[in-house]
């Protein structure tokens, strides 16, 4: 058997790189697309995110008016009730960036009591971090059912929903990782090719 070579080395040290840089994807979501973080917007907030998928340290990037509003993350009770004097954490630049640090519920309410009451809130589930794996739901499972936000409870955090949220549809995260598997070999080949 032949001794390691030192192109062997890079080639797997770069293999590696390139499949932990491809399964620490994060993704930055526009919040209300191209009309951002508006009273009115071209579709409704919550209706967006039921369209995403969103996991831990993925982002959202609120775009605003400086000065004109702000963004509150607050408990699922000041969302319902648009209290905006007690929120969890207060963005107001004008562009704003939450990162999702956990799975779960999370609640954004517009700073203006009047623009939350005319629907200028949202929900957002992130998934947890198992969903990741793609496994496939046994086929004896059966379906949940998701409760409404109103009626829904998380004994976690004490702001939630209760009914698990479904595993993505088979995304892009392997076929990212093959290319970047892929792209690694062809880079480490045309690299030992001149050496």
């Amino acid at each position: 058997m032949a001794p390691p070579t030192l192109a062997g080395f890079l080639a797997l040290a770069l293999a590696l790189l390139a499949a932990m840089v491809s399964s620490s994807d994060a993704y930055k979501f526009y919040v209300g697309g191209g009309d951002g973080w508006v009273q009115n917007p071209s579709e409704n907030f919550n209706h967006w995110a039921e369209r995403n998928r969103f996991q831990v340290n993925d982002t959202l990037y609120f775009k605003y008016k400086n000065g004109t509003d702000s963004v509150l993350v607050v408990s699922k009770e000041d969302y319902f009730s648009c209290n905006t004097k007690n929120p969890v954490i207060t963005l107001k630049d004008g562009e704003s960036i939450f990162k999702f640090g956990h799975s779960g519920p999370f609640y954004f309410i517009s700073g203006d009591a009047d623009r939350c009451q005319k629907g200028q809130r949202l929900i957002v589930v992130v998934l947890a971090l198992r969903h990741k794996q793609h496994l496939a739901p046994s086929p004896q499972a059966p379906t949940p059912t998701a409760q409404s936000p109103e009626n829904a409870g998380s004994p976690e955090s004490g702001v939630g929903f209760t009914a698990p949220v479904p595993a993505p549809a088979k995304s892009s995260a392997f076929g990212r990782s093959v290319s970047a598997l892929s792209l690694g070999v062809v880079l480490v080949s045309f690299f030992v090719g001149f050496v």
